[in-house]
C-alpha cells in the first residue's frame, strides 16, 4: 500500500499485539481504532503502515484539509486578528551566523545560531504586541491603568532596541520612549 493512504471509518486492521480492529475515527493526524484485545487506541497516521496490517480497506470519502492548508488558514487568521506578521526577516549579514557566550569561569562557551536567537527576539516582540492589544481592549482597566501599563511596555521596547541591528527592515525595529529609530 502507498505511504499516503487515507483509511476510512470501518477499515479492518490487524495489530500483532492487539489483534483485529477497525478504524472508528479519522482525524487530521491520527486514526482511532477499536481492537478486540486492547479497546480504543489512537495511532499517528505516519505510523499506521508500520504498526499494523490493513485487512479490509474502506476508502475515506470525506474531503480533508492537508496540514499545510490548515497551517495557511491559521496563519492568515492570526495575522488578521492579532496584527502579528510572520514576514520579519533577519538582516542578510547575520544569516548563518552564531552568537558565542563566553562564561567568566573555565566552562565551555555556548554557541547559538543567530537565526534561532533572532526568532526568539521576534517572538518576544510579537507577544508584547499582543499584550498591548489586550491591555488596550480591556474593558475593566481604567484609562490611567492602561497608560501606566503601556509605559512599562514602552520601556521594555526601549530595552530591546539593542537587537534592532538584527532586523533587515527598519519598520520591524523596537522603538522605546525616545525618538523613532532611523
Amino acid at each position: 500500500m502507498s505511504e499516503n493512504v487515507e483509511l476510512g471509518v470501518g477499515t479492518r486492521v490487524e495489530h500483532d499485539r492487539y489483534g483485529e480492529g477497525f478504524v472508528c475515527k479519522n482525524t487530521l493526524t491520527a486514526y482511532e481504532i477499536i481492537f478486540e484485545r486492547g479497546g480504543k487506541m489512537s495511532f499517528g497516521k505516519n505510523n499506521i503502515l508500520r504498526d499494523m496490517k490493513i485487512l479490509e480497506p474502506v476508502e475515506d470519502t470525506e474531503p480533508k484539509l492537508s496540514l499545510d492548508e490548515v497551517t495557511d488558514v491559521l496563519e492568515k487568521i492570526l495575522e488578521r486578528y492579532t496584527g502579528l506578521s510572520e514576514n520579519v526577516q533577519i538582516a542578510d549579514k547575520w544569516q548563518g551566523g552564531t552568537i558565542v557566550l563566553n562564561p567568566g569561569n573555565a566552562t565551555q562557551p555556548k554557541e547559538i545560531p543567530i537565526d534561532i536567537f533572532f526568532h526568539k527576539i521576534v517572538m518576544v516582540r510579537d507577544k508584547l504586541r499582543v499584550l498591548e492589544q489586550n491591555i488596550n481592549s480591556n474593558t475593566t482597566l481604567t484609562e490611567q491603568d492602561k497608560i501606566n501599563l503601556q509605559k512599562y511596555i514602552t520601556n521594555v521596547y526601549g530595552s530591546l532596541t539593542t537587537f534592532n541591528v538584527l532586523f533587515k527592515d527598519k519598520n520591524d525595529y523596537f522603538v522605546g520612549a525616545g525618538k523613532k529609530e532611523d
